[in-house]
């Protein structure tokens, strides 16, 4: 098997338009959420979401090429963007029949589904579609904008797994160039959920959280008073690439890629296992995949997202698998501050451990008052403030709707 490294990165999410603002927001421990200003909230029961600000995708694209693009495609091209150049990717320079592209979203092009619906119902007569509405709603057509703009021959295709859809696409990535397949992929994924109808319907399941009067501090993930996720939005951009190949190049390295698991809960269609199992199967798979010990890893960015069930179900099955290194093992959720960014949460959060590794710095679970009793105490949760650590060893865990499970696991090179 190959080695797997990452040699570039790029987001756009709540915190910031590129990484460095990302990280250093992160530290500040700043929260990414506002009232809503898309559209009128005043029937909806959440009237706030973590929104990416001052997005201009003219900065990425000519406006041509921006109207037939779903406002997801258009934040993938912008992480991609960031990503390629951190990387150093020179067309001129790589072999693009070894390079590829594996992108993630949970929903895909909702907003154009959303419009062109709304156009329907008032239409008469004649039904008027755009010529571009199928190529703006498809979830695929991220990853196809991406090879089509870099000229990148090799595998492209879309991963959706609902939440865990971006770690879902960076074991994908992993995998293949592992098996020699690909000498680099760019992986990550995008999504723009914050529409009328994601709203009502994340309303209509109960998941949101509704605490509008408090909604800067409402993404309270372990927290006694937590009711709920916040949407977020944006993207997560990571090169993978073989190690003779990044080396051979002279690239930066921030860090390899040593185990992955996947799993399913099978076991309901919007709730995790009451007892973690799945969880438990997939981090487990992680560390056998690497040949670690569980008291190897420094810090988990935990899934996390505030939900009353969700969270004690992810710390129950944590405290099973590391029962033995909890104290040395720092837990935190970055959901708190960014939202959560559905099918791009994965590749987001991944970045935020690829920097820890970088800093040697554990982000913070932002707005923690007091732990639910349903959470172990024995779990070395970090609250409130960063932790400065020499950071090693990183988990990162992600769960969807449909029981769906991807756990990555990433070490400093």
């Amino acid at each position: 098997m190959k080695r797997v490294v990452v040699t570039g990165i790029g987001t756009i999410n709540p915190l910031g338009n590129d990484s460095d603002t990302f990280w250093n927001n992160m530290m500040q421990g700043k929260s990414g959420a506002s009232l809503i200003d898309r559209f009128d909230t005043t029937n909806y029961k959440s009237k706030f979401a973590c929104q990416v600000k001052d997005f201009d995708p003219h900065n990425y694209m000519e406006k041509a090429e921006a109207r037939k693009m779903d406002l997801f495609a258009q934040y993938a091209i912008a992480a991609a963007e960031e990503c390629m150049q951190d990387t150093g990717f020179d067309s001129d320079k790589w072999d693009l029949d070894r390079v590829g592209a594996i992108w993630a979203s949970g929903i895909g092009g909702i907003h154009t589904f959303e419009d062109a619906v709304i156009d329907m119902c008032k239409c008469e007569n004649e039904i008027k579609m755009s010529p571009f509405f199928i190529t703006k709603l498809i979830t695929n057509m991220a990853a196809g904008l991406i090879t089509i703009r870099y000229g990148l021959k090799n595998v492209s295709h879309a991963i959706v797994s609902a939440c865990a859809s971006s770690n879902s696409a960076i074991v994908d990535a992993y995998n293949y160039i592992r098996l020699g397949k690909a000498d680099a992929i760019l992986t990550g994924g995008s999504e723009a959920c914050i529409s009328r109808s994601a709203l009502g319907g994340f309303n209509a399941s109960r998941a949101l959280s509704t605490n509008n009067e408090n909604y800067l501090t409402a993404s309270r993930p372990f927290d006694k008073t937590r009711d709920g996720f916040v949407m977020g939005e944006g993207a997560g951009a990571l090169m993978l690439e073989d190690l003779d190949h990044a080396l051979k190049r002279g690239a930066k390295i921030y860090c390899e890629i040593i185990g992955s698991g996947l799993a399913s809960d099978a076991y309901h269609v919007t709730a995790t296992h009451p007892e973690g199992l799945g969880a438990e199967r997939a981090m487990r798979e992680a560390l056998r995949e690497a040949n670690m010990l569980p008291n190897e890893v420094d810090y988990i960015n935990a899934h996390a997202t505030a939900t009353p069930q969700g969270d004690p179900c992810e710390c129950k099955a944590i405290g099973r698998v590391f029962e033995n290194s909890l104290d040395s093992l720092n837990i935190s959720a970055t959901k708190s501050m960014t939202g959560h960014l559905l099918g791009a949460a994965g590749a987001v959060e991944a970045i935020a451990g690829i920097l820890s590794i970088k800093h040697n710095k554990i982000p913070p679970t932002i707005n923690f008052t007091e732990l639910d009793e349903q959470i172990s105490p024995k779990l070395n949760l970090t609250v409130n403030q960063p932790v400065e650590k020499e950071v090693n060893v990183v988990m990162n865990n992600t769960f969807g709707f449909g029981g769906h499970i991807a756990v990555s696991l990433f070490k400093r090179y």
